[in-house]
């Protein structure tokens, strides 16, 4: 479809078609030794090559116990080419730039940094390793299974002899995460074995693969709409879209989905769609249940910027725990690449004169201040072009806050926000649209913002502000009751997100100016949210509120962002280093709109007046009375937990969550299914009644079934209630990291009525 083929040698191997000839990829087929970096003493040569199955890598090793020598191109994120990775930057010389190239990889796994024996060969790595990427991204996203399945065939045969016999079979079903007894193994194989020679070859394999891949709710679903001649026509498949998908559709429509879906070219010159097409479509974003126009930014973006939720994370700069983890500019820019608009610099002296960031007081690593300014600048705006909020937590003397705010202006340029956009003194926030690719620091300033546009600012240099509003956000630092000294230089860089301490909603109606914004601990805005929603929700829409995690969270862990953004709260910082529920609820969050990073708020969080409040829900337009059912229907080819254990098969549950206003919160999962994470099917059906759709989030949530300890994650995806679509859809599963899991997947039917 669309270019991508896979083409099926006769030893099972699966090579993309169009790169066969392809110079780049044959360099990484034959393999070579690459220089691979781990520090300034630590440079070692290693031979690399790709695999035949054009999936994998192998490596060499000197490890004595090194059990696995391969990685899944699967694994990898990104490739990138030169010094572009912390460790290439620290331990290698400018001179070698052009050898240079880093695997950056999913998950916590380090980056693999290498240096080939000539800028030539580094480029035909990169290039080869990037033009195999799309293609495997383009074949999950496909949800193709035969690259995966036959690539599980070709390592079952063990013997290499391109012949499955009934041992091999059976360790085959055990690769694919599925357990069945002797008996039914037995009666499989003979099915197929037509030849009686007690193996499968050629066509027997190819038979064996369709009874596997078989799945009987698409038969049921695709007989009741296929009146042609055992096809769907063209009308058939417009009663499926308008009847079961619920959707807006024309003729056209249909016609288009077979021209771009259909394999079969005698069946498409008929506008007819087989099953196999049918089963295309519905595996393509038109039939997966993320709703294809939220992709895009699709929302009003020129609304103030405290209209929105934004996607922001606390402590940016760690990998792992606040104690003892590793500070990097890696860290930053994962979040960045993860739509945060937000992030965090904890900012202190250094040596040399050169200020630095990691977690103070603590055994946190260091890195420095400029470097990670660098990586903000090279990696804010791939993701989303909306913009980049610097919240600094500022602790250092006036000589190298000098220097960060001379760092900060050469790096970014003109992209650093160092004046309103407007003319004359700013009454409101400028909108994301306004600000498109644009920096915009947080922090102390010494005087006001009017002071910008008055004959009598002060020309002071520096002078004492309060830190009372952050209060120091680890548990072991201490405020210094005088006050901290503000360099001008840096001040002067702070327009439109003022840092104040925070005292009393009336106070700060009253003598807050609409920049000023205040910092506030999990545990006040949590409990503000509680007992003072209303006039939270109403401070909200003048002003904007950063939240941080209580320093006690020592491991890094978050809180529930929902009751948060609930209060119209924007800035709800979360540890993005840590995979969590709540990080889900995140990403979920800030998945529609583009992945821009930025959600714009209900209309009854916005404009004054309002009196919503999400605990007690009094009448009001918030209340959009929805019921939402949804039947979990079946899972394709869920992943191994312990693939050291070749009879370790999974025992999967669905959790269907619904997380928004407590009234909408709730919890339902199906029964397990034993020892079959290939194809299980529950066909159970759920209820769920929603007061305030518009602040709901789902979240499927696919467990291993333990009765003796907790389950363990599977896979999960979540999504704001109005962005699914509904009907008959495919739900896709990534990692705890937020990582798809190549084929993996639910099917489930969705209904989203208006309750009666």
């Amino acid at each position: 479809v669309e270019g991508v083929h896979l083409s099926v040698t006769s030893d099972l191997c699966v090579t993309p078609l169009g790169l066969e000839r392809d110079a780049d990829l044959q360099l990484l087929l034959v393999g070579g030794e690459l220089l691979k970096v781990r520090s300034s003493s630590w440079k070692k040569n290693r031979f690399y090559k790709l695999q035949e199955d054009c999936t994998t890598m192998w490596h060499e090793s000197h490890r004595t116990f090194k059990r696995n020598q391969t990685f899944s191109i699967d694994e990898i994120e990104s490739v990138r080419k030169g010094r572009q990775s912390e460790g290439l930057q620290k331990h290698t010389e400018a001179h070698v730039e052009d050898r240079c190239f880093s695997i950056i990889f999913k998950g916590r796994r380090r980056n693999l940094d290498l240096i080939a024996t000539s800028a030539e060969e580094a480029r035909q790595w990169v290039n080869g390793l990037e033009k195999i990427i799309s293609n495997m991204k383009k074949l999950n996203s496909q949800q193709t299974s035969e690259h995966w399945i036959f690539n599980c065939m070709r390592k079952a045969d063990k013997n290499k002899d391109n012949k499955m016999t009934l041992k091999e079979l059976k360790h085959f079903l055990r690769q694919i995460n599925i357990e069945v007894d002797d008996m039914y193994a037995e009666v499989l194989f003979a099915k197929c074995d037509k030849s009686n020679s007690g193996s499968l070859e050629g066509p027997e394999i190819k038979h064996f693969y369709d009874l596997l891949i078989y799945r009987e709710e698409i038969d049921v679903i695709y007989g009741k709409y296929a009146t042609t001649g055992e096809q769907m026509s063209v009308k058939d498949l417009l009663n499926f879209l308008l009847n079961e998908q619920r959707e807006v559709a024309t003729m056209e429509d249909a016609v288009r989905l077979i021209e771009r879906y259909e394999l079969d070219d005698s069946a498409k010159q008929k506008n007819h769609m087989t099953k196999d097409g049918f089963l295309m479509y519905l595996h393509q974003e038109e039939g997966s249940i993320f709703n294809p126009a939220h992709k895009e930014v699709f929302q009003d973006m020129s609304q103030p910027i405290n209209h929105y939720f934004i996607s922001s994370s606390h402590n940016t700069y760690l990998m792992e725990d606040q104690l003892k983890g590793h500070s990097s500019t890696e860290a930053y820019i994962k979040a960045l690449m993860k739509s945060c608009r937000c992030v965090e610099l904890d900012c202190w002296d250094g040596a040399h004169g050169e200020p630095i960031i990691y977690h103070g007081h603590t055994l946190t690593s260091k890195v420095l201040f400029k470097d990670v300014i660098k990586a903000i600048k090279e990696y804010a705006f791939k993701t989303s072009e909306y913009p980049v909020i610097l919240s600094l937590e500022n602790h250092c003397t006036l000589e190298q806050q000098k220097l960060m705010a001379k760092h900060m202006i050469s790096i970014l340029g003109s992209a650093l926000l160092t004046s309103p956009l407007e003319d004359q003194m700013p009454t409101a926030f400028p909108s994301p649209q306004d600000l498109k690719g644009r920096f915009i620091v947080k922090g102390k300033r010494l005087n006001k913002l009017d002071a910008v546009f008055s004959n009598t600012s002060p020309g002071v240099e520096e002078d004492c502000v309060s830190e009372e509003d952050e209060a120091a956000e680890t548990s072991n630092s201490k405020t210094d009751s005088n006050g901290q000294k503000l360099a001008k230089q840096l001040s002067d860089l702070v327009i439109y997100c003022r840092s104040v301490h925070f005292s009393g909603f009336e106070h700060a109606k009253d003598n807050q100016a609409f920049y000023e914004m205040s910092s506030f601990k999990e545990s006040k805005a949590v409990n503000l949210a509680e007992t003072a929603v209303n006039a939270f929700i109403h401070h909200n829409m003048t002003k904007l509120s950063r939240i941080y995690p209580a320093g006690s969270r020592t491991d890094s862990s978050n809180y529930n962002p929902v009751p948060l953004w609930n209060a119209g709260c924007q800035i709800v910082a979360l540890n993005f280093q840590t995979p969590s529920k709540e990080m889900d609820l995140n990403q979920g969050r800030f998945r529609s709109n583009g992945v821009s990073g930025y959600f714009l708020k209900p209309d009854f969080q916005r404009y004054p007046g309002t009196e919503f409040d999400p605990t007690t829900l009094t009448k009001g337009p918030w209340l959009k009375r929805k019921t939402f059912h949804i039947m979990v229907i079946s899972a394709q080819q869920l992943p191994k937990l312990n693939k050291d254990k070749c009879k370790s098969i999974v025992d999967p549950l669905v959790k269907v969550e619904i997380d928004g206003v407590p009234a909408d919160t709730c919890s339902k999962e199906t029964r397990s299914i034993e020892n079959n994470g290939f194809n299980p099917m529950w066909n159970e059906t759920f209820q769920f009644d929603i007061q305030v759709p518009e602040l709901a989030l789902v979240r499927f949530l696919v467990e291993d079934y333990d009765s003796t300890s907790q389950n363990d994650l599977i896979g999960q995806y979540c999504l704001p209630l109005t962005s699914l679509q509904n009907g008959y859809r495919h739900v896709p599963l990534l990692t705890k990291h937020g990582d798809v899991i190549p084929s993996a997947g639910l099917f489930v039917h969705l209904m989203l009525l208006d309750a009666k």
